[in-house]
């Protein structure tokens, strides 16, 4: 019976894990370029997400996957094979959407600005469409 219990669990616990939110290749080519240009939002640290999924559900608590979390503290120390990964790339993704997030922010207040500019006289239309390639060069818009 305790057997079946742990089976459970552990298929339960790898369920869950194929529900972690990670980065695509894609997304990770485009944090990496964030954190060059230094345009990178750090919400949560990877590598302390990852030390944290040493501990029972450490790794998923610290990632905000709850659920995933109660699991791991279940199965912990088992858990320790896969939370300490689940940690690291929960932060990461949290990082990614957080910056994405505020790169938008910046961008409308920048956009936002020019086209008072452009209203007000202050610019002309070629001044304008100039300075408005500036803003979608530094935001990765082409």
């Amino acid at each position: 019976m305790k057997a079946h219990r742990l089976i459970l669990a552990a298929g339960l616990a790898v369920a869950c894990t194929g529900c972690a939110t990670g980065l695509n290749s894609h997304q990770k080519a485009e944090l990496r370029q964030y954190e060059a240009r230094g345009q990178a939002v750090q919400e949560k640290n990877p590598g302390t997400g990852a030390a944290l999924g040493l501990l029972p559900g450490g790794g998923s608590f610290y990632g905000r996957e709850y659920g995933l979390g109660v699991v791991n503290l279940l199965l912990w120390p088992l858990s320790i094979l896969w939370d300490p990964v689940s940690g690291h790339d929960a932060a990461e993704a949290i990082n990614y959407h957080a910056t994405k997030e505020h790169l938008r922010g910046e961008r409308e207040k920048e956009l936002s600005t020019l086209d008072s500019n452009l209203q007000t006289g202050q610019i002309d239309m070629t001044q304008y469409t100039l300075e408005k390639r500036k803003i979608d060069q530094k935001y990765g818009i082409n």
